[in-house]
Protein backbone atom coordinates (compact mmCIF):
# COMPACT_ATOMS: atom_id res chain seq x y z
CA UNK A 1 0.00 0.00 0.00
CA UNK A 2 2.90 2.27 0.08
CA UNK A 3 4.46 1.36 -3.48
CA UNK A 4 4.73 5.49 -4.28
CA UNK A 5 6.42 6.84 -1.17
CA UNK A 6 8.67 9.62 -1.57
CA UNK A 7 7.41 9.76 -5.01
CA UNK A 8 6.19 13.09 -5.84
CA UNK A 9 3.09 12.78 -8.48
CA UNK A 10 1.49 15.56 -10.30
CA UNK A 11 -1.67 15.48 -12.07
CA UNK A 12 -3.16 17.79 -14.92
CA UNK A 13 -7.35 18.04 -14.35
CA UNK A 14 -7.04 16.66 -10.95
CA UNK A 15 -9.25 18.76 -9.36
CA UNK A 16 -12.56 16.56 -10.03
CA UNK A 17 -13.64 13.42 -11.88
CA UNK A 18 -10.94 10.97 -13.43
CA UNK A 19 -7.98 13.46 -12.25
CA UNK A 20 -9.51 13.50 -8.71
CA UNK A 21 -10.11 9.96 -8.49
CA UNK A 22 -5.89 8.91 -9.66
CA UNK A 23 -5.00 11.91 -7.00
CA UNK A 24 -6.61 10.32 -3.90
CA UNK A 25 -5.98 6.38 -5.50
CA UNK A 26 -2.05 7.67 -5.82
CA UNK A 27 -2.04 9.26 -2.22
CA UNK A 28 -3.57 6.41 -0.50
CA UNK A 29 -0.35 4.45 -2.07
CA UNK A 30 2.13 6.91 -0.48
CA UNK A 31 2.68 9.54 -3.16
CA UNK A 32 3.03 13.09 -2.16
CA UNK A 33 0.21 14.28 -5.02
CA UNK A 34 0.14 17.99 -6.47
CA UNK A 35 -3.08 18.78 -8.51
CA UNK A 36 -3.41 21.64 -11.25
CA UNK A 37 -6.29 23.09 -13.27
CA UNK A 38 -8.19 26.13 -13.76
CA UNK A 39 -11.07 25.93 -11.37
CA UNK A 40 -9.65 27.18 -8.38
CA UNK A 41 -12.13 26.39 -5.71
CA UNK A 42 -12.71 22.20 -7.39
CA UNK A 43 -8.72 22.19 -6.20
CA UNK A 44 -9.17 23.27 -3.11
CA UNK A 45 -11.94 20.93 -2.28
CA UNK A 46 -9.86 18.21 -3.39
CA UNK A 47 -7.33 19.14 -1.49
CA UNK A 48 -9.71 19.92 1.73
CA UNK A 49 -10.68 16.00 1.36
CA UNK A 50 -7.93 14.41 1.42
CA UNK A 51 -7.01 13.41 -1.84
CA UNK A 52 -3.93 15.50 -2.44
CA UNK A 53 -1.22 17.38 -0.65
CA UNK A 54 -1.63 20.64 -2.91
CA UNK A 55 -2.45 22.46 -5.88
CA UNK A 56 -1.71 24.74 -8.73
CA UNK A 57 -3.94 26.97 -10.38
CA UNK A 58 -2.70 26.94 -14.11
CA UNK A 59 -3.63 26.66 -17.76
CA UNK A 60 -1.88 23.78 -19.24
CA UNK A 61 -2.52 25.20 -23.11
CA UNK A 62 -0.37 27.84 -21.98
CA UNK A 63 3.75 26.55 -22.17
CA UNK A 64 4.96 29.35 -20.25
CA UNK A 65 2.54 28.87 -17.28
CA UNK A 66 2.99 25.12 -17.50
CA UNK A 67 6.84 25.43 -17.20
CA UNK A 68 6.12 28.12 -13.78
CA UNK A 69 3.70 26.30 -12.01
CA UNK A 70 5.60 23.34 -12.59
CA UNK A 71 9.05 24.60 -11.17
CA UNK A 72 7.12 25.90 -7.87
CA UNK A 73 5.55 22.42 -7.66
CA UNK A 74 9.17 20.77 -7.44
CA UNK A 75 10.62 23.39 -5.51
CA UNK A 76 7.88 22.84 -3.04
CA UNK A 77 7.35 18.49 -3.21
CA UNK A 78 10.89 17.77 -4.84
CA UNK A 79 11.48 16.06 -8.30
CA UNK A 80 8.14 15.13 -9.96
CA UNK A 81 8.81 11.44 -10.20
CA UNK A 82 4.86 10.85 -11.74
CA UNK A 83 2.95 12.78 -14.36
CA UNK A 84 -0.37 12.19 -15.08
CA UNK A 85 -1.51 14.07 -18.04
CA UNK A 86 -5.56 13.66 -17.09
CA UNK A 87 -6.74 17.47 -18.75
CA UNK A 88 -8.67 17.41 -21.19
CA UNK A 89 -12.52 17.80 -22.80
CA UNK A 90 -14.48 17.58 -25.85
CA UNK A 91 -16.32 19.93 -28.69
CA UNK A 92 -19.36 18.24 -30.39
CA UNK A 93 -20.70 19.31 -33.48
CA UNK A 94 -20.90 18.35 -37.19
CA UNK A 95 -17.79 18.26 -38.88
CA UNK A 96 -19.38 20.74 -41.42
CA UNK A 97 -19.81 23.28 -38.32
CA UNK A 98 -16.89 22.17 -37.15
CA UNK A 99 -14.09 25.49 -37.70
CA UNK A 100 -10.72 25.48 -37.68
CA UNK A 101 -10.31 27.52 -34.51
CA UNK A 102 -12.11 24.87 -33.06
CA UNK A 103 -9.96 21.92 -34.19
CA UNK A 104 -7.11 24.55 -32.81
CA UNK A 105 -8.88 24.40 -29.45
CA UNK A 106 -9.24 20.87 -29.16
CA UNK A 107 -5.67 20.47 -30.00
CA UNK A 108 -4.51 22.82 -27.30
CA UNK A 109 -6.49 21.63 -25.13
CA UNK A 110 -6.03 17.24 -25.26
CA UNK A 111 -2.54 17.39 -27.42
CA UNK A 112 -0.42 20.26 -26.61
CA UNK A 113 -1.16 20.26 -22.74
CA UNK A 114 0.72 17.06 -23.00
CA UNK A 115 3.61 18.24 -25.20
CA UNK A 116 3.36 21.31 -22.46
CA UNK A 117 4.36 19.08 -19.51
CA UNK A 118 6.37 16.45 -21.12
CA UNK A 119 8.55 19.46 -21.74
CA UNK A 120 8.77 20.83 -18.46
CA UNK A 121 9.00 17.01 -16.42
CA UNK A 122 11.07 14.82 -19.08
CA UNK A 123 14.95 16.60 -18.81
CA UNK A 124 14.64 15.45 -15.01
CA UNK A 125 13.26 12.24 -15.31
CA UNK A 126 16.05 11.28 -17.88
CA UNK A 127 18.54 12.91 -15.90
CA UNK A 128 17.57 10.88 -12.68
CA UNK A 129 16.58 8.00 -14.86
CA UNK A 130 13.56 7.52 -13.70
CA UNK A 131 9.94 8.62 -14.34
CA UNK A 132 6.36 7.69 -15.66
CA UNK A 133 4.44 9.36 -17.58
CA UNK A 134 0.46 8.48 -18.61
CA UNK A 135 -1.62 10.07 -20.69
CA UNK A 136 -5.21 9.76 -20.20
CA UNK A 137 -6.32 9.45 -24.28
CA UNK A 138 -9.97 8.16 -24.41
CA UNK A 139 -11.51 5.66 -26.95
CA UNK A 140 -11.85 8.24 -29.21
CA UNK A 141 -7.71 7.77 -29.46
CA UNK A 142 -8.50 4.47 -30.86
CA UNK A 143 -11.76 4.44 -33.06
CA UNK A 144 -13.43 6.98 -34.53
CA UNK A 145 -16.85 8.94 -33.09
CA UNK A 146 -19.38 11.15 -35.07
CA UNK A 147 -19.96 14.56 -34.54
CA UNK A 148 -16.41 15.13 -32.21
CA UNK A 149 -13.98 14.86 -35.06
CA UNK A 150 -12.10 17.88 -33.73
CA UNK A 151 -11.52 15.73 -30.35
CA UNK A 152 -11.25 12.73 -32.03
CA UNK A 153 -8.38 13.73 -33.69
CA UNK A 154 -7.03 15.44 -30.84
CA UNK A 155 -7.12 12.12 -28.75
CA UNK A 156 -5.24 10.45 -31.88
CA UNK A 157 -2.63 13.06 -31.78
CA UNK A 158 -1.87 12.18 -28.57
CA UNK A 159 -1.53 8.50 -28.84
CA UNK A 160 1.07 9.19 -31.78
CA UNK A 161 2.89 11.54 -29.40
CA UNK A 162 2.81 9.06 -26.37
CA UNK A 163 4.29 5.93 -29.20
CA UNK A 164 7.02 8.46 -29.91
CA UNK A 165 8.01 9.67 -26.64
CA UNK A 166 8.15 6.52 -25.32
CA UNK A 167 10.43 5.07 -28.51
CA UNK A 168 12.53 8.12 -27.60
CA UNK A 169 13.00 7.50 -23.75
CA UNK A 170 12.99 3.81 -23.65
CA UNK A 171 16.45 3.34 -22.37
CA UNK A 172 16.29 6.14 -20.13
CA UNK A 173 14.22 4.39 -17.02
CA UNK A 174 11.27 6.11 -18.11
CA UNK A 175 8.27 4.62 -19.51
CA UNK A 176 5.52 6.87 -21.13
CA UNK A 177 1.80 5.29 -21.65
CA UNK A 178 -1.88 5.94 -22.17
CA UNK A 179 -5.21 4.73 -20.89
CA UNK A 180 -8.12 4.78 -23.00
CA UNK A 181 -11.52 5.03 -21.33
CA UNK A 182 -14.56 4.92 -22.30
CA UNK A 183 -17.51 7.07 -21.49
CA UNK A 184 -16.92 7.46 -17.90
CA UNK A 185 -19.11 8.58 -14.57
CA UNK A 186 -17.97 11.98 -14.75
CA UNK A 187 -19.45 15.85 -14.86
CA UNK A 188 -18.21 15.73 -18.65
CA UNK A 189 -20.07 12.86 -19.52
CA UNK A 190 -23.24 14.38 -17.74
CA UNK A 191 -23.00 17.27 -19.24
CA UNK A 192 -22.82 15.11 -22.65
CA UNK A 193 -26.36 14.01 -22.02
CA UNK A 194 -27.67 17.09 -20.55
CA UNK A 195 -26.92 18.38 -24.16
CA UNK A 196 -28.67 15.60 -26.18
CA UNK A 197 -31.71 16.19 -24.01
CA UNK A 198 -31.29 19.65 -24.99
CA UNK A 199 -31.00 18.79 -28.59
CA UNK A 200 -32.87 15.67 -29.29
CA UNK A 201 -35.99 16.33 -26.68
CA UNK A 202 -34.82 12.44 -25.23
CA UNK A 203 -34.90 11.74 -21.58
CA UNK A 204 -32.14 11.54 -19.93
CA UNK A 205 -32.66 7.61 -19.71
CA UNK A 206 -32.26 7.40 -23.30
CA UNK A 207 -29.33 9.57 -23.80
CA UNK A 208 -27.65 7.62 -21.25
CA UNK A 209 -29.07 4.32 -22.87
CA UNK A 210 -27.13 6.00 -25.94
CA UNK A 211 -23.96 6.78 -24.34
CA UNK A 212 -23.65 3.04 -22.73
CA UNK A 213 -24.60 1.46 -26.21
CA UNK A 214 -21.40 1.23 -27.71
CA UNK A 215 -19.69 -0.75 -24.10
CA UNK A 216 -20.17 -4.32 -24.20
CA UNK A 217 -20.66 -4.22 -20.30
CA UNK A 218 -23.63 -1.91 -20.99
CA UNK A 219 -22.73 0.51 -18.57
CA UNK A 220 -20.62 3.38 -17.87
CA UNK A 221 -16.77 3.07 -16.51
CA UNK A 222 -16.50 3.95 -13.05
CA UNK A 223 -13.27 6.81 -12.37
CA UNK A 224 -12.11 4.69 -9.77
CA UNK A 225 -11.41 1.75 -12.58
CA UNK A 226 -9.30 4.27 -14.76
CA UNK A 227 -7.32 5.61 -11.57
CA UNK A 228 -6.18 1.83 -10.71
CA UNK A 229 -5.39 1.52 -14.35
CA UNK A 230 -2.79 4.44 -14.26
CA UNK A 231 -1.67 3.03 -10.97
CA UNK A 232 -0.66 -0.20 -12.60
CA UNK A 233 1.54 1.76 -15.19
CA UNK A 234 2.73 4.16 -12.89
CA UNK A 235 4.33 1.06 -10.43
CA UNK A 236 7.05 -0.57 -10.12
CA UNK A 237 5.97 -3.86 -11.80
CA UNK A 238 5.20 -1.75 -14.76
CA UNK A 239 8.61 -1.04 -16.15
CA UNK A 240 8.75 -3.00 -19.06
CA UNK A 241 5.32 -1.63 -20.08
CA UNK A 242 5.94 1.55 -22.58
CA UNK A 243 3.79 2.77 -25.16
CA UNK A 244 0.72 1.18 -24.62
CA UNK A 245 -2.70 2.03 -24.77
CA UNK A 246 -4.65 0.61 -21.85
CA UNK A 247 -8.53 0.46 -23.11
CA UNK A 248 -10.95 0.91 -20.02
CA UNK A 249 -13.89 0.78 -21.91
CA UNK A 250 -15.44 -2.86 -20.53
CA UNK A 251 -14.68 -4.46 -24.47
CA UNK A 252 -15.34 -1.81 -26.67
CA UNK A 253 -12.20 -1.88 -28.22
Amino acid sequence: MAQFTGRHALITGGGRGIGAAIASALRATGARVTIVGRTEEALRQTVAAGDADEFAVCDVTDGEAVARAFGEAAGRGGAIDLLVNNAGGAFSAPFQRTTTADVRAMLDLNLMSCVHTAHAVLPGMVDRRYGRIVNVASTAALKGYPYVSAYVAAKHAVLGLTRALALETARSGVTVNAVCPGFTDTDLVARSVDEIVAKTGRTAEAARAELTAGNPQGRLVNRTEVAAAVLFLCGPGAGAITGVALPVAGGEV
